[in-house]
Formats: C-alpha cells, sequence, structure tokens
C-alpha cells in the first residue's frame, strides 16, 4: 500500500491531470483497524456487456471493438464482451459472432475477454469463436426468473448444470451470475436463505466464481455485512485469495471466488462495495463511465461506475493497475459516442476543466 504521506496520482504517475483535480489526489489513507481489507482488487469490467445492453441505439460494432481496446489500455485486465443471448431478447448485443473475431489483436494480449452464454446454445456459439471464459445468469427469485429466463428457479439451474459441465470439461473458467440477492422490484425484500440456495446450487454444478448482484441497486452496507456471513456460515469464501493472481489475504479459499456486482440506484454502491471489501470480498463488478441497467427490471439504473470506484480505492491505498485518467479519457469518449454525458461523478470532476470532447458535454 502507499504511504499515506505522499500522495500519488491514479497509478502512480506523477503528472498532472487536466481535468478539475490537482494531480496529488486522493490523498491515501488505508482504513485503521481493518486488515483484513485486500491490498489488490481485480475490476471485472461489464461496461461492454452490461453497460451497452440497455441502450436505445446499438452501438457500431467498430466502436464496441475500440471501447474494449481502451478499457483494457487503461489497466483493466478483466473485460466482459458481449452475450450470446437470442438476438430477439437483446438486440444490442446481436453482433456477437462480428465482434468477438475482432478482440484477438496484440492490444487485448493477457486480457480475459469472458462473454455471457444464457444457454447450450450460446455456450456452442462462444466455443466456436474460441472464448475461453463464460457466464451464466441465474436468479434468487421466482419473480425475475420468470422474467428474464421464464422460468422458475429451480428450472433454470436445471438448464444451466449442463452447460457449466461442458464449459469445465471444455476447460473454460465458469462465472456464475445471481441477480436479485439484496431486494427484488415484485417480492420486495429477499430472504438471505433464498439467496444462500442458489449461491450453492451453482458451486456446486463448478462455477469457478459468483457475482452477487444488487441487480435494482437497494442493498445497504449492513445487508451486504449480514449476506456475506451468511455465505460464509454456509461454507462459501468470501474473498479473492482462491484466484490465481489476486493478491487477497491468507491460504487460497475453497469452492468458488465471491464478486460484488451493485448497481447505484439508491447512491449506496461505494458503500456497500466497501463493507464487501471488508469481508474479504477482491473482486468487484463494475462498468465504465456508470453505464448500464437490466433490461427485465425497469428500476435498475446504472452500474457502479468504474471510475467511482479506483477514486475510492486508490485512496484507501488498494491496488487495481488502472490508469483513472485513461479510463475517464475513455469514458468521456464513448459518452460522446453515446450522444450524452456520462453519468460518473468521478469522470463528471475530472472533466471539469478539460476542453469538451463534443458539444454534449458543453
Amino acid at each position: 500500500m502507499t504511504d499515506a504521506a505522499t500522495p500519488t496520482t491514479p497509478g502512480g504517475s506523477p503528472e498532472g491531470r487536466a481535468g478539475g483535480s490537482p494531480a496529488q489526489l486522493p490523498m491515501v489513507f488505508p482504513l485503521e483497524g481493518h486488515e483484513g481489507l485486500p491490498g489488490r482488487v481485480r475490476i471485472h469490467e461489464v461496461g461492454p456487456r452490461d453497460g451497452l445492453q440497455n441502450e436505445p441505439a446499438t452501438v457500431p460494432v467498430e466502436v464496441k471493438a475500440e471501447f474494449i481496446e481502451r478499457l483494457a489500455a487503461a489497466g483493466l485486465t478483466t473485460v466482459e464482451a458481449t452475450s450470446f443471448v437470442h438476438p430477439k431478447w437483446v438486440p444490442q448485443l446481436a453482433d456477437a459472432e462480428e465482434l468477438y473475431p475482432r478482440l484477438g489483436g496484440p492490444a487485448l494480449e493477457g486480457v480475459r475477454l469472458p462473454v455471457l452464454v444464457p444457454n447450450a446454445r450460446g455456450l456452442e456459439r462462444a466455443l466456436a469463436l474460441g472464448a475461453r471464459e463464460v457466464a451464466v445468469f441465474a436468479s434468487a427469485t421466482e419473480s425475475f426468473a420468470k422474467a428474464n429466463l421464464n422460468r422458475t428457479v429451480d428450472e433454470a439451474l436445471e438448464m444451466f448444470e449442463p452447460v457449466v459441465a461442458r464449459a469445465k470439461r471444455e476447460g473454460l473458467r465458469v462465472r456464475g451470475y445471481l441477480s436479485m440477492c439484496f431486494g427484488d422490484p415484485w417480492e420486495g425484500p429477499v430472504p438471505l436463505e433464498q439467496v444462500v440456495r442458489v449461491c450453492r446450487a451453482l458451486a456446486g454444478m463448478g462455477c469457478d466464481e459468483l457475482s452477487l448482484g444488487d441487480t435494482i441497486g437497494v442493498a445497504t452496507p449492513g445487508h451486504v455485512h449480514a449476506l456475506l456471513a451468511a455465505l460464509r456460515t454456509a461454507g462459501l469464501p468470501g474473498s479473492g485469495a482462491g484466484e490465481p493472481g489476486a493478491a487477497g489475504s491468507g491460504p487460497p479459499a475453497a469452492g468458488p471466488v465471491l464478486a460484488v456486482h451493485f448497481h447505484d440506484t439508491y447512491g449506496q454502491a461505494l458503500s456497500n462495495t466497501l463493507a464487501a471489501l471488508q469481508n474479504g470480498v477482491a473482486t468487484v463488478d463494475a462498468s465504465a463511465g456508470g453505464l448500464g441497467g437490466c433490461p427485465y427490471a425497469k428500476s435498475a439504473t446504472g452500474n457502479l461506475a468504474t471510475e467511482d470506484l479506483v477514486w475510492m480505492l486508490n485512496g484507501l491505498g488498494i491496488e487495481t493497475g488502472v490508469d483513472l485518467a485513461q479510463l475517464t479519457a475513455t469514458s468521456r469518449w464513448m459518452a460522446e459516442r453515446l450522444g450524452r454525458p456520462s453519468p460518473s461523478r468521478t469522470v463528471r470532476a475530472l472533466a471539469g476543466t478539460a476542453a469538451p470532447t463534443s458539444s454534449q458535454e458543453q
């Protein structure tokens, strides 16, 4: 961790930033008495997939490919590229077969490029293009399972079991997304044991990682602590220590790595992330510029902005490997192409004195 007496810029660069904040900020002050915080956090960047899937207009495939390359150039080592769902359901990602082959150049060497697969057909499409990491998406609630997958929770798990098994046989890494872990727009509160049950089912299939989703952004820090404690009691780890390349403390954890995926509907995403870090979680989902939502849950607003997350982690002295200035420039570039300003507070603050990139930002 960086000494608080010698503050540095994000990414360790001594240069100033062309924006609204001096280069020496944020100052670094690790939390005293919280030795359990990870020394490094792996950011699972979801902007190109979860961020763009709910856009009203389809983004050109060449823009998507450049977006992914720019994110990687900013230091993000995991960038979720696209989804192999049926184009009828998510037309914004209908170009997956055209996009994925564009991602094999030297600019993305060493970058993990997971893709979402909804079923066996989606997995076949991903395998045909050489994908090495896939994700399935389950629900903790019956209402969302019906809306998103047209199945009950258990029927969806039955559908995923052969998908995960085939992916593991092919040597792929598998992530399991679990939506509605903290609340559901139709059912309201979601019992902790209900979330634990589905997590255990996904872990039992062989998922390498579980991402706990606050799909409609209603979680609070105490709720996060309680859920992670319940998962620990059930024998599921809370840290990224067992993941190759992760810098969590202690011996490798058995079973899947836990990640968190917060939406910022009620302005709680950063405080919830800090609560997760205090419980040993070292993998955090975020979306560049705060892009995103969920087409099947209308109350789901934008994801936690990657820039907001990096600003907080920099201030805590937790490493990410991300160049905040370069990431901010990438989000402003994408905002220009989407025709609206970035919703990220950090992007807007750092762009405060910079020349606008388009008339939309003036």
